[in-house]
């Protein structure tokens, strides 16, 4: 498979669970692909399962950061096409108990991180006539969770930039979209899920099935259909598709 053949793809935490699987699956679909994130580890580790996988370390929330890892990504592989702002953060709270501290870290992971991240990509593509901008979001960026309302905020921001940012690109050959997942199995789950059964006394099956049960295929949605929807924006045929908040959650919104 080689329809992204001469494609330079940049996914932001791609070290792990989405970040990873949609770095395989466009390394898979012949592109060369830069992930990036705060720790080295990981990122060699997923690096290590493909020769099209090369890393560079940053964080999303430092603009000087950001700036660096674009550049070191260029370097080596030119001129980047296909930018996936992806990394992200969770903490729960109830409302009340939601500090300034934790509003602000919500926002500076999952919204100030992919307006920075997308803002240095699309730079790169005004000198072109062709490049995608896809922001991972939340089915949290299309509806409202109980005691994760500053995470809720933050990805509801995510769908609004992508909607403004595809209304500045439309015409130019670069698309803007996000992609919305339901619960995911992931890392971050697994941190989710941990915090469930800390709280309510729950096994580890029962907070899973507590989760699974938002979304109407009875089922945590895998990294890799994720990544399947990603695939598909940046593949042959997706000229068209820009602008849109596409959920990937088996019916849980729409």
């Amino acid at each position: 498979m080689s329809e992204l053949a001469g494609k330079h793809a940049l996914v932001t935490g791609g070290g792990s669970g989405v970040g990873a699987a949609i770095a395989l699956a466009l390394a898979n679909a012949g592109a060369t692909v830069t992930i990036s994130g705060r720790r080295a580890e990981p990122l060699e580790q997923t690096a290590s399962q493909h020769d099209n996988i090369a890393t560079a370390t940053g964080d999303v929330t430092n603009e000087a950061s950001v700036s660096a890892m674009f550049s070191s990504a260029h370097e080596r592989s030119g001129t980047v096409d296909i930018v996936v702002a992806n990394a992200g953060a969770a903490e729960s709270a109830p409302f009340k108990r939601t500090s300034l501290d934790l509003w602000n870290e919500m926002l500076a992971v999952n919204l100030t991180g992919a307006f920075l991240t997308l803002k240095q990509g699309h730079a790169g593509m005004a000198r072109g006539d062709w490049g995608r901008l896809i922001a991972i979001s939340s089915t949290a960026g299309l509806k409202g969770y109980g005691y994760v309302s500053a995470y809720c905020a933050a990805k509801h921001g995510v769908v609004g930039l992508m909607r403004s940012l595809a209304a500045e690109t439309a015409g130019s050959g670069v698309t803007a979209n996000a992609v919305c997942p339901g619960f995911t199995e992931t890392p971050l789950l697994v941190e989710s899920i941990a915090n469930i059964i800390e709280k309510t006394g729950m096994s580890d099956e029962e907070a899973r099935a507590s989760l699974a049960a938002s979304n109407p295929l009875g089922r945590l949605v895998q990294p890799e259909e994720v990544a399947a929807a990603v695939l598909w924006l940046v593949g042959p045929g997706s000229d068209a598709i820009t602008g849109q908040a596409i959920s990937v959650s088996g019916g849980e919104t729409w």
